[in-house]
């Protein structure tokens, strides 16, 4: 089995690749920079993972094109895309009432529309494989439940116009290629790895779960068995809240 995973080089990303080949996959190691790519496929590999780099940048149409000409000329057939890569954005320019409006348009670039870009490239692969398995990684702030309770988890979180509305925007899209891809026998979910210390994280004071373990929950939806859920959002407790 082939799986693409996205932004894949280093933090979660690197962790999900890493318990794919676990799992004996051939694993395409997607990184928008392939020497730092290359660092880490070797060191995967050093496991005896199955690990290969594919130079892949999601805000990119001729790089996310020239991708999937790479998988359908080498394997024929994709089994499993993770969309992992995402960006925080400058966190100065989220604030509702200053937002720039630069800053929310980079954000959803990456984490909306690459997301779109590369899924929509990897369809026709996807649709190949007897069992198809798309993961988008998102992020429990994305959760209107959630965010909108006073009294929940992310009360005294700052208010964001970038990031966290990016990851609500990627749940929805999470359904709708639910949707459209149920009947090739599919599965589309959102993995939301709960917060890890990782380099995306850095500066958020308390955090002690690993990359490894916010990893477990997208290797997870990613190895689904047939009778297994779509079109949903889950973390290590079980279902998300949209």
């Amino acid at each position: 089995m082939t799986a693409l995973v996205t932004g894949a080089n280093q933090g979660i990303g690197r962790e999900i690749a890493a318990g794919l080949a676990a799992r004996g996959m051939t694993v395409l190691l997607g990184a928008r920079d392939p020497r730092r790519g290359e660092e880490a496929a070797e060191a995967l590999r050093s496991t005896g993972g199955d690990v290969r780099v594919i130079q892949l940048d999601v805000t990119d149409g001729t790089s996310v094109k020239a991708a999937a000409q790479y998988v359908d000329g080498r394997f024929g057939v994709l089994d499993v895309l993770v969309n992992n890569a995402g960006i925080l954005g400058d966190r100065a320019g989220q604030a509702p009432g200053t937002a720039e409006l630069d800053v929310v348009r980079d954000v959803f670039e990456t984490n909306v529309f690459g997301v779109i870009s590369v899924t929509t490239a990897m369809i026709p692969l996807l649709i190949r494989s007897p069992a198809g398995r798309v993961v988008n990684v998102t992020s429990g702030l994305g959760s209107l439940t959630l965010m909108g309770d006073p009294a929940g988890p992310f009360a005294g979180r700052p208010a964001s116009v970038a990031y966290v509305p990016s990851k609500t925007a990627l749940n929805s899209l999470t359904v709708q290629y639910a949707r459209e891809l149920r009947a090739h026998g599919i599965l589309v979910n959102a993995a939301d790895p709960g917060p890890c210390a990782t380099g995306f994280t850095s500066g958020v004071p308390g955090l002690t779960r690993t990359a490894a373990e916010g990893a477990a929950i997208a290797v997870h939806l990613a190895t689904l068995p047939a009778d297994g859920p779509t079109g949903g959002c889950f973390g290590d407790q079980g279902a998300v809240p949209w």
